[in-house]
C-alpha cells in the first residue's frame, strides 16, 4: 500500500471505511492517472474493470461517488483526499461545492487552521504551509484574484509549483445566479487578472472537484455551469446516492464505494437510534396541538435526563462534558415561530429555556441570519447556551454535530421521510465510539403519533436502518475459522497442551518439536515443571528462574520429582527408571532460556491507613429533572428491543426525602455509612434543596424517588475528586519471583500458515486480522499486532533482544486509576537484552498526551522502579519503561536507540 495512504490514515486517525475510500482513490490514480487530456471512455473502461459498480461517470470528466453513511466522517475523508492528491501526486488546486449556506460556512471553518475540526490536523506538510482557502465571498476582491494574478506571472502548466489552494463555493448561491439563463458571477470578467475567475480555474492543469452532499444539487443548473471547469477528477460524497424524482429515486451510476447506514450501526460508528412513545399511549381524542405539546414536553424531559447521564459519564471517565441539545422539526416557518415563542415563554418549563432556544430556517436574513448560523455552528460548545434548535428544512445533510440526542418531529410526513431526514442529524458519537453506556450511545426520536408506523418502516427489508445483507463468495465461505491457542514456546517444548481443547481449537506452533522425545522423559519433565511452578510463590527460596541453576535448588527439584515419579510411572505402565537428574537439568536450562523474570509486586500500606471524603459543595447546574410524568417507552429501530426510559417508582415511603439518595450511596463499596453518614446526608440534602428550588414539594419526592440511582451516581462521581487517604508509609512486597507465561487466544482463519512478520501486509487497515509467525527470539510461536508500527517493533526486537513477547491479559497485574475505577494495564511488549529488560508501549503519536495513556505510564514506571530494586538485590537486570510514538518506529532504529529517545 502506498506510504502516503498509511501516513495519512495514521495522522488523521481514519476509520476503516474512510481508509478503504482512500485506498480506492490511490488505486484509481494508479490504473487511471488523472489528467486534463484523458480519454474519458478509456478511463471509464479501466475503472469499471476493477469496480463494476461504476457504469457511467454521468459527467464529461471522470467523477466517482463515495457513499458513506451519515456520521462516519465525510468531511474528514475530504481532507484525506486533498492530502493524498497533493502529497502523492503534487495536485494543488481543489474546488469544493457545498449544498447550502450552513454547510458552506461549516466547510470554511473545517478547512481553516486552528479550528476545532480542522481537517488537516496531523498533516505535517500543512502545519508550516497550510492550504489557502478561497471562498465564494473572497474570490472577487480578496485572496482569490491576488493568487490568480500572482500565479499567472509564473510558468504556466506546472503542476505542484505552488501551495495548495482550496476554493469553497455554495452551489445554492450559484443556482440563484444562473436563473433565467444568466451566467454566474464567477464567470464575469475580473480586470485584476484579465479574465474571469471561472476561466482562470478552468485553465488550471490540476483542478479537482469535490462535491459535498452531491445528491442535493446533482442535476441543478449551477452544477451544469460548474461542469464547464472540466476538472481532471470529480469526487462526490453523500450518504444517499440517489436523486429523488416524481417516479422515485434514481440511483447514481458512479458509486465506487458504498458504506450504508446499516453497516455503520452494526460496526458501532454511530449512535443507536430509538423511537420513543408513552406506555399505553392512544392519540385518539387529542387534537394536533395537544399531541405536539405532549411530544415537545416529553422531549424536554428526556433531554434533561440525557444531560445528567452525559455529565455523569464524563466525570466518571475523566472525559470532556458533552452538552446535549434537542432538535424540533417544525412544519413551516410560521409554525417554527410559534414554537419559538411558546418555548421562550415563562409558562414553558418555568422559563428555563427562554435564552436556550434558536429558530433555524429561511425566515432569517441579514444580521439575524448571521447570528443564527453562528449559534448553530457553536452548538457543540459547552459554554454556548443553546439546548433547543427549531428548524424546518435547512439541516437535511452535512451538519455534523455530535451532541444531538433528542429529536421531536412535528412535521406531517411519512415514516420513511422521518427516518431518513431526522435520524441522520443525530447519529454522530461525541467520543468517536460507543461507550457501552445506553443513554450516551442512544439517539431518541419522540414520535408518539408515528410510533408504530416508524417501527413498521424500520422492519421493512429495504429499510435504511436495517443491518445490510452480507454477500460472500464460495471461496471465502470455505475458509473456516477457529480459536487459535498460542501457548509459550516453553510449554510447547515441554509437550504441554491446554486443559480443554474443543473441536474448534487450533494450536499454534505445532511444528515445534518437544525437547524430550521419549514418553518417560516427557512425564519427568512435566513433573519437574510442576515442581518449578511451585516455587513461584516462594521468592525467598527462588528469587528468579536463574537461581534454578543453583545446585541446591536443582537437588531439591530432583528429590521432589523422584518422590512423585514411581506412582506416575507405574500409572503410565513404565518399568524402566529414567535419568531424573539429567531430565531436570535439561528442563531447568529450557525454563531459563524461555522465560523472562516477571515478579508479582504488591505495594501495600504500612501501619494504619486513614481515608475518607472531604465535605464539598456539589455542582448541580445540570441536575434538572422535570416533574415525573408517565413512563416513556423506548423501542430500538434496528433490533426491535423495547425498554422503559424511567425506572418504576418505589412502593415504600421514606420519612426523609434524602433517605432515597443516601441508601443508594451506601451501595458503593468504598463508602462506609458509619464513617460518612453526616457527609452523605449533607450531599443528599444539597441535591434535595436544589430540586426544591424549582419543583413543588410532592414533585421533589417523585423526582428523587424515581431517579434515586442516577442522582446517587451523579453525587458519587463528584465525591471521587474529594477522596483523601493518609498512610504513614508504603512497603513493596514481592509475592512471586517469576510468573508462568500465560497463553493467548485468537480467532483466525485456519487455512494457510501465519503471515511472515518481516513482510508488511497489503491491507494494514485491519492489522488484527493477521496472525504473524516466523520468529526466532519470541517466547510465543505467533503474535498479533494492533498496528504496522508494532510489527516493525517486533522486527527490531528480533534483531536486538535476547528474547521478547507480547504479554497476555493478567500477566503483570498492574492497575491504574481511571475515574472511579481501577483498570488493568496490559503492556504491549516485554524485551530482554544482555543488560536490561524493557517494558515497551508503542502508541499513536496523537495519543501520547492522552490522560489514560499517561495514567498507564505512571503505574508502569513505578512498577519498573520496584522491579529493578528487587532484581538488583538478587543479581537480576534492571527494568525500564519505554513509551514510543508510532512514527518513531522504523526498521533502522535499534532497541537501545528507542530507549534512549523515549525511555523513562
Amino acid at each position: 500500500m502506498n506510504r502516503h495512504v498509511n501516513a495519512i490514515s495514521g495522522r488523521l486517525s481514519l476509520r476503516q471505511p474512510q481508509r478503504q475510500s482512500l485506498e480506492i482513490l490511490h488505486r484509481i490514480t494508479e490504473i487511471a492517472p488523472p489528467g486534463k487530456e484523458a480519454d474519458i471512455a478509456a478511463v471509464l473502461e479501466v475503472i469499471r474493470s476493477e469496480y463494476p459498480s461504476v457504469t457511467d461517470f454521468e459527467r464529461e470528466f471522470p467523477s466517482l461517488c463515495f457513499a458513506l453513511a451519515t456520521g462516519v466522517g465525510k468531511t474528514r475523508l475530504m481532507g484525506a483526499f486533498v492530502s493524498y492528491l497533493h502529497l502523492a501526486h503534487g495536485i494543488c488546486n481543489f474546488f469544493v461545492l457545498a449544498p447550502n449556506l450552513t454547510i458552506y460556512n461549516k466547510l470554511i471553518a473545517d478547512f481553516t487552521p486552528n479550528t476545532p475540526k480542522y481537517v488537516f490536523k496531523g498533516i505535517a506538510e500543512f502545519a508550516t504551509d497550510p492550504p489557502t482557502v478561497i471562498t465564494g465571498d473572497t474570490y472577487e476582491s480578496g485572496v482569490g484574484v491576488r493568487e490568480a494574478a500572482r500565479r499567472q506571472m509564473r510558468l504556466p502548466g506546472i503542476v505542484g509549483q505552488d501551495g495548495v489552494h482550496i476554493n469553497i463555493f455554495n452551489i445554492s448561491k450559484i443556482n440563484s445566479e444562473v436563473r433565467g439563463g444568466k451566467s454566474p458571477r464567477i464567470k464575469r470578467l475580473s480586470e485584476y487578472i484579465g479574465e474571469s475567475y471561472f476561466d482562470y480555474l478552468a485553465g488550471l492543469p490540476d483542478l479537482v472537484l469535490l462535491m459535498d452532499e452531491s445528491h442535493r444539487y446533482r442535476a441543478s443548473a449551477g452544477v451544469r455551469a460548474i461542469n464547464e471547469l472540466k476538472p481532471i477528477l470529480g469526487l462526490e460524497l453523500t450518504a444517499t446516492p440517489f436523486v429523488e424524482t416524481n417516479k422515485g429515486g434514481v440511483e447514481f451510476k458512479n458509486v465506487i464505494y458504498d458504506y450504508p447506514l446499516g453497516r455503520a450501526m452494526n460496526d458501532g460508528f454511530v449512535k443507536e437510534p430509538a423511537v420513543v412513545t408513552r406506555k399505553d399511549f392512544n392519540p385518539a381524542g387529542m387534537s394536533v396541538e395537544e399531541i405536539e405539546r405532549l411530544k415537545l414536553e416529553d422531549g424536554i424531559r428526556l433531554h434533561e435526563s440525557v444531560k445528567v447521564e452525559l455529565e455523569t459519564y464524563a466525570r466518571e471517565t475523566l472525559q470532556a462534558i458533552v452538552k446535549p441539545f434537542l432538535l424540533v422539526i417544525a412544519r413551516d416557518t410560521t409554525h417554527a415561530g410559534q414554537l419559538l415563542q411558546m418555548i421562550k415563554s415563562e409558562a414553558f418549563f418555568e422559563g428555563r429555556y427562554t435564552d436556550k432556544v434558536i429558530q433555524v430556517d429561511s425566515s432569517k436574513t441579514g444580521k439575524d441570519e448571521e447570528e443564527m448560523i453562528e449559534r448553530l455552528l457553536r452548538v457543540e460548545q459547552t459554554e454556548e447556551p443553546t439546548e433547543i434548535v427549531i428548524h424546518v428544512n435547512m439541516l437535511k445533510e452535512g451538519w455534523d454535530v455530535t451532541n444531538l440526542y433528542t429529536i421531536v418531529p412535528l412535521r406531517a410526513a411519512n415514516a420513511r421521510i422521518l427516518i431518513e431526514q431526522s435520524i441522520g442529524r443525530g447519529l454522530r458519537l461525541p467520543y468517536g465510539k460507543r461507550t457501552g453506556v445506553t443513554p450516551v450511545d442512544r439517539l431518541n426520536i419522540v414520535a408518539h403519533d408515528k410510533f408504530q408506523e416508524i417501527i413498521d418502516e424500520a422492519n421493512r427489508p429495504d429499510s435504511v436502518i436495517r443491518i445490510q445483507a452480507v454477500v460472500i463468495d464460495g471461496s471465502e465461505l470455505e475458509k473456516k475459522t477457529a480459536t487459535v491457542v498460542s501457548q509459550s514456546q516453553l510449554a510447547t517444548k515441554l509437550g504441554l497442551r491446554p486443559a480443554l481443547v474443543t473441536g474448534s481449537t487450533a494450536m499454534a506452533g505445532q511444528e515445534v518439536q518437544p525437547i524430550f522425545t521419549g514418553a518417560q522423559e516427557q512425564q519427568v519433565a512435566k513433573t519437574a515443571w510442576e515442581v518449578i511452578k511451585g516455587y513461584e510463590n516462594k521468592p525467598q527460596m527462588l528469587p528468579s528462574v536463574n537461581h534454578l541453576k543453583d545446585p541446591e535448588i536443582q537437588a531439591a527439584i530432583v528429590k521432589a520429582v523422584e518422590a512423585q515419579q514411581p506412582a506416575q510411572l507405574a500409572l503410565e505402565g513404565f518399568t524402566v527408571k529414567p535419568d531424573i537428574a539429567a531430565v531436570v537439568a535439561k528442563t531447568v536450562e529450557l525454563v531459563t532460556e524461555q522465560t523472562i523474570d516477571i515478579p508479582r509486586i504488591l505495594v501495600v500500606p504500612k501501619g494504619v491507613v486513614k481515608s475518607g471524603f472531604k465535605p464539598f459543595t456539589l455542582e448541580l447546574d445540570s441536575l434538572n429533572y422535570p416533574p415525573v410524568s408517565e413512563d416513556l417507552w423506548v423501542q430500538y429501530l434496528r433490533t426491535g428491543e423495547g425498554m422503559a426510559v424511567t425506572p418504576a417508582r418505589g412502593c415504600s415511603e421514606e420519612p426523609r426525602t434524602e433517605n432515597y439518595i443516601v441508601r443508594c450511596l451506601m451501595d458503593f463499596n468504598d463508602i462506609s455509612y458509619d464513617d460518612h453518614a453526616d457527609l452523605l446526608y449533607d450531599l443528599a440534602g444539597q441535591a434535595v434543596r436544589h430540586f426544591e428550588s424549582y419543583l413543588q414539594p410532592d414533585e421533589v419526592i417523585d423526582v428523587v424517588r424515581c431517579h434515586q440511582h442516577e442522582i446517587a451516581r451523579f453525587i458519587y462521581v463528584q465525591m471521587q475528586k474529594h477522596y483523601w487517604e493518609e498512610v504513614a508509609e508504603y512497603e513493596v512486597k514481592v509475592s512471586k519471583g517469576f510468573t508462568e507465561l500465560k497463553p493467548s487466544a485468537y480467532t483466525c482463519k485456519t487455512n494457510g500458515p501465519p503471515a511472515d512478520y518481516k513482510v508488511s501486509p497489503a491491507d494494514k487497515s485491519n492489522m488484527s486480522r493477521y496472525l504473524f509467525g516466523g520468529f526466532t527470539r519470541c517466547l510465543y510461536p505467533v503474535q498479533k499486532f494492533d498496528s504496522d508500527a508494532e510489527r516493525k517493533l517486533a522486527g527490531i526486537m528480533e534483531r536486538d533482544a535476547v528474547k521478547w513477547f507480547k504479554p497476555a491479559k493478567g500477566q503483570f497485574q498492574i492497575f491504574y486509576r481511571h475515574g472511579a475505577d481501577h483498570l488493568e494495564y496490559q503492556p504491549d511488549f516485554v524485551a530482554e537484552t544482555e543488560s536490561t529488560i524493557y517494558m515497551l508501549e508503542p502508541k499513536a503519536s496523537n495519543q501520547m498526551k492522552d490522560p489514560v495513556v499517561l495514567a498507564k505510564k505512571e503505574v508502569a514506571v513505578k512498577w519498573c522502579v520496584n522491579a529493578t530494586e528487587y532484581a538488583k538485590s538478587h543479581g537480576g537486570k534492571p527494568w525500564r519503561y519505554v513509551l514510543i510514538p508510532h512514527d518513531g518506529i522504523a526498521t533502522n532504529m535499534t532497541l537501545n536507540g528507542l530507549a534512549q529517545m523515549y525511555g523513562i
